[in-house]
């Protein structure tokens, strides 16, 4: 199915070359180009596009700000939005607003077919344009969902739900996905506070596992704990932690 796609960048240019790295990608059907605020907010309104690439610096309008305008215009559905911009100090206001992607200028093919992966994917799944966990009866959770770092040049927007397990390493925190790690400056105990303790678990000092990605806990022939990760890793478990995931993991099964 078509992705009707709305491209808005104030410089001629740089929307010829979107559209041009765009050809690529088959579901992209691009409903129209915009070079300023105004233009935007009227072709959402009657194009109805499912994603937007937006330049932040915008004429009549930043960029961030428009998105806050649609949100909150009645008629209108806020399209998934992929940031476009040079500059990486808007990149935390625009995780507020729950920008599906951020994509710093000059940005590669590949990172770009990436951002249009993600937009494919929430909404394929209908995710919501909401950032935050949701409790039992429906209410924003206190968790995150997102994490939001640079990373080899990169502003990128992990889903916490990539993360199989994160290690701490001196003063930074590895955060390992299923096909690539990322050293952030963070501590084990900033990290767990801010992951939903049903799915994510501390097994260690050193060591917090993704619940969803253990395959089982072992004892080892020292009376030792082992935790193996469906994809063949093993972490060691601490003692005072057994009973616990021991617990998570019977109530899941």
């Amino acid at each position: 199915m078509a992705i009707r796609t709305l491209i808005a960048d104030d410089e001629l240019l740089a929307r010829q070359k979107l559209r041009q790295l765009l050809r690529d990608e088959p579901d992209i059907d691009i409903v129209g180009e915009a070079s300023s605020a105004r233009e935007v907010y009227e072709l959402v309104r009657a194009a109805s596009p499912q994603l937007l690439f937006l330049d932040v610096r915008m004429p009549g309008m930043d960029g961030l700000d428009l998105i806050a305008e649609l949100s909150l215009s009645t008629g209108i559905t806020l399209p998934r939005v992929i940031l476009t911009t040079a500059y990486d100090h808007y990149a935390l206001r625009a995780f507020e607003l729950n920008a599906t992607d951020y994509l710093l200028k000059p940005f590669s093919a590949e990172r770009l077919r990436s951002a249009v992966m993600r937009a494919r994917d929430q909404l394929r799944t209908g995710e919501r344009n909401d950032d935050r966990s949701q409790t039992r009866d429906g209410a924003p959770g206190q968790y995150t969902a997102r994490i939001i770092f640079k990373s080899r040049g990169r502003i990128l927007f992990l889903p916490v739900s990539d993360i199989r397990w994160i290690g701490a390493e001196e003063n930074y925190v590895r955060i390992c996905t299923g096909t690539e790690t990322h050293l952030l400056r963070e501590t084990m105990n900033s990290m767990e506070q801010r992951l939903d303790p049903e799915t994510f678990l501390r097994v260690h000092r050193s060591a917090i596992v993704n619940l969803r990605y253990v395959k089982e806990v072992r004892t080892e022939t020292r009376g030792d704990f082992m935790v193996h990760l469906i994809n063949g890793q093993k972490l060691a478990m601490s003692r005072s932690y057994h009973a616990r995931i021991s617990e998570l993991l019977s109530r899941a099964g």
